[in-house]
This record gives C-alpha cells, sequence and structure tokens, in this order.
C-alpha cells in the first residue's frame, strides 16, 4: 500500500492552511454570535419606551488599550516573519499587559453604570445622574422632558399628562443589553488573554522563525478581531444606543 509523505516545509505548511481555516472559522463564528445580540438589540429599541445611557468614560480608555496592543502583536509577528524574534517577547509583554488594562477599564466602565443606576436588571426610573447628560428617555421615538421630578412626552406642553406610573413598570432593557454585550466580548477576550500567555512563553522559549509561526499568526489575527470587534460595539453603542 503507498502511504503518501510529506517533507517537513510541505507538514509546516499542510498546519499553517489547517490553522488558518479553524481561525477564520472561529472568527465567522463570532461574527454571527454579536450580529444576532445587536440584531435582537435595534428590534427592542422599536418598543414603547427607551432609556439612552452614555457611554461610560472607561470605555474610551479600554479603546485605547486594545487599539494599541492591537499594534503591538502585529509589531511582534512581522518582526517575526523577518526572522527577526529578538524584540517579541518585549511586545507580546506589552500586549499581554494592555488586554489587562482593557480587563480592568471595562470593571471600571461597569462601575460606572452602577454609580449611574444602570443595572443588568433594573427599571428604567433607577437610572441616576443628570438627565440630559448621562441618561435620556424617549418614548417610540420622541425624548422625554424631565420638569420637576416629572416626565412628560414634548408634545405636552401644559404638563397634564406625567409619564412617571408607566415608567415606574418599565424595565432598562437598554442597561441590560449594554451589560450582554459587553461582557460577551470580555468573555472571549479572556481566551485572547490564554492566548497571548501561551505565545509569550513560546517567544521566551524561541519557538517561533520566520518559516514556522503558525501559532502566533493566528493568535495574532484574533487578537486583531477582537479589537475590531469592541470597536465596533463601542460605535454601535455610541450612535445606535
Amino acid at each position: 500500500m503507498n502511504m503518501e509523505t510529506f517533507t517537513p516545509e510541505e507538514e509546516r505548511q499542510r498546519s499553517f492552511r489547517s490553522r488558518k481555516l479553524i481561525t477564520w472559522l472561529i472568527v465567522f463564528a463570532i461574527v454571527m454570535f454579536f450580529a444576532g445580540l445587536t440584531s435582537a438589540y435595534v428590534v427592542s429599541m422599536s418598543g414603547d419606551f427607551w432609556v439612552h445611557i452614555r457611554i461610560p468614560s472607561a470605555f474610551w480608555i479600554s479603546t485605547v488599550a486594545i487599539l494599541l496592543s492591537s499594534l503591538t502583536a502585529q509589531l511582534a509577528l512581522m518582526g517575526v516573519k523577518r526572522g527577526s524574534t529578538g524584540g517579541t517577547p518585549l511586545l507580546l509583554l506589552v500586549t499581554l499587559v494592555l488586554g489587562l488594562v482593557f480587563t480592568w477599564s471595562q470593571f471600571k466602565g461597569w462601575g460606572e453604570l452602577v454609580e449611574k443606576g444602570n443595572f443588568l436588571v433594573g427599571k428604567m426610573l433607577d437610572s441616576k445622574g443628570e438627565y440630559g447628560t448621562d441618561y435620556t428617555i424617549s418614548r417610540n421615538g420622541q425624548t422625554l422632558i424631565l420638569e420637576n421630578g416629572k416626565y412628560y412626552l414634548p408634545t405636552d406642553v401644559a404638563g397634564a399628562d406625567p409619564l412617571n406610573s408607566l415608567l415606574e413598570e418599565q424595565r432598562n432593557t437598554s442597561s441590560s443589553y449594554l451589560y450582554v454585550l459587553t461582557f460577551a466580548h470580555l468573555a472571549h477576550l479572556v481566551f485572547g488573554l490564554l492566548s497571548l500567555l501561551v505565545m509569550l512563553v513560546m517567544a521566551f522559549q524561541k519557538r517561533y522563525r520566520a518559516d514556522d509561526h503558525v501559532g502566533l499568526w493566528a493568535g495574532t489575527v484574533y487578537w486583531h478581531f477582537l479589537a475590531g470587534l469592541w470597536v465596533y460595539l463601542l460605535l454601535f453603542l455610541s450612535y445606535v444606543h
């Protein structure tokens, strides 16, 4: 029986193609997952009442951290491709630290939300902060007016029909989605941090070479994807939320 054999170079190429396919399949699956979440979010917005929440300032720190980490990961990959591996461990260490900064700032952002009365499960009137700056409430696309603790439609010029009794019964679905989307992203990022840790160990062991760095490539692509996904979510929450 003939047995097909491959040279070491051919084996590396086969491994690289397989790893590439698996990486892109993982990315596609995550894209579909978040597409479903954001679609459900948009559908929920078509309901009666909706709270528009200002994005926590800590989330902008998250954005800077993850974009910088994406850059350092790419520099590490480019160096290995050129055969220059001396700076790879340091670049991956910086990437990992920036990833941890991102994680820390996410928790800070959730803390800001809680301080302003926005919870994973809560009511619309739990919202605190300055109305018009930290949050607003709309009904069928019309932003409510707050006067002396009472909420009115902008068409209710005489203030004859306050909506507080209705609002007391409403759940803050907007806040729930904000937590779910950002937590889901962080959950996927945890796997990225574990991958970075493995990549860092392998870099210190000098396991990456110009002709053999499929693990570094896959981890870097996944990290770039997480950075792009976060920017998408931030823009979505800023301009749709």
